[in-house]
């Protein structure tokens, strides 16, 4: 008989005995655990989903069909888009959303070039007083002057009832600037360094080099501010007075808490030709709309984006 020789530990290929015991959350769940969050993830899907359906059923849903529901409609019968069409047909629901869609590109553009330009100057560590303007960037985080010395500034600056007291008073959010900064801190300062070798200035560098490189944030700030812009509606209901110049979102909030109708449709409603209902959630999904249609595309930067610049930074 011969005798089977064991190799020491450090010679011989590990076995799954020899590995030392996992955290319970990062055991592989059993089929029960599955199944469970399985349950929970539908149930959290069907409860997103479920009142979007409701408010898009009854937007498309005719006078008869909401009236014999009671309400809100959740069975499709009688698909008609003539709350739409009244809605886009020229009048304050339609200049609305023009403003809206006016408001967020041109506050976008803004707020996003002040943004990669204070993130840039702050991620370089020699730029002329870089650490006094971080820090006090990062003292308006924790202290503010209030609503009423903001409202007298704008009133002083001559900008109320005027689109700029949409987009100068939030123009600038102190939280974005620091994730582009570390975004822009994690860049191979080797590669800055060959490009001024090179003879490329500053300006060159953040437009050739940072911000291709930097895409997957710039994404995610970029639709942060475009959401924050479309879906504002607290600065035009103290710094607007005119109807005429109210974005969507305020419009929204006369029609469907205040349920007042809106300009140009209320001799239709009068008349029983669209329902008030059909025409208050027509103007939800309008508002709900360009968000959702824009969000999937930037979802796969999300990660990368949010995470490399916040946790690394």
């Amino acid at each position: 008989m011969s005798a089977v020789i064991e190799k020491p530990a450090a010679q011989r290929e590990p076995r799954w005995w020899d590995a030392p015991p996992r955290p319970v959350w990062e055991e592989r769940p059993s089929q029960a655990g599955l199944a469970g969050k399985g349950i929970v993830l539908a149930g959290a899907c069907l409860a997103v989903l479920f009142p979007l359906w409701i408010v898009i059923v009854t937007s498309l849903s005719s006078k008869r069909t909401i009236t014999e529901a009671g309400g809100l409609v959740l069975i499709p019968r009688d698909i008609t888009f003539i709350a739409y069409q009244e809605l886009l047909s020229g009048g304050q629901v339609t200049r609305a959303t023009l403003v809206s869609l006016g408001v967020t590109l041109v506050g976008t553009l803004f707020s996003m070039t002040v943004s990669v330009l204070a993130a840039y100057g702050l991620s370089r560590s020699g730029s002329l007083g870089h650490r006094w303007l971080l820090m006090t960037l990062l003292a308006t985080m924790f202290f503010g002057a209030g609503l009423i010395p903001t409202y007298l500034l704008v009133q002083s600056l001559g900008l109320t009832d005027t689109y700029l007291a949409l987009i100068l008073p939030s123009a600038v959010s102190v939280f974005n600037i620091l994730v582009l900064r570390g975004f822009f801190m994690n860049i191979s300062p080797e590669l800055i360094d060959s490009a001024r070798i090179d003879g490329a200035g500053d300006w060159r560098i953040l437009w050739k080099i940072v911000m291709p490189l930097s895409r997957a944030v710039i994404a995610v700030i970029t639709l942060f501010y475009a959401v924050g812009y479309w879906s504002a509606w607290f600065n035009a209901s103290i710094y607007l007075t005119d109807q005429d110049m109210m974005p969507l979102q305020n419009v929204m909030i006369q029609l469907v808490q205040k349920q007042e109708q809106p300009v140009g449709m209320s001799q239709a409603i009068k008349t029983g030709q669209i329902s008030a209902l059909a025409v208050q959630m027509a103007v939800m999904v309008l508002a709900l709309l360009p968000v959702a249609v824009v969000s999937p595309f930037v979802q796969k930067h999300f990660k990368k984006g949010m995470l490399t610049g916040a946790v690394k930074g």
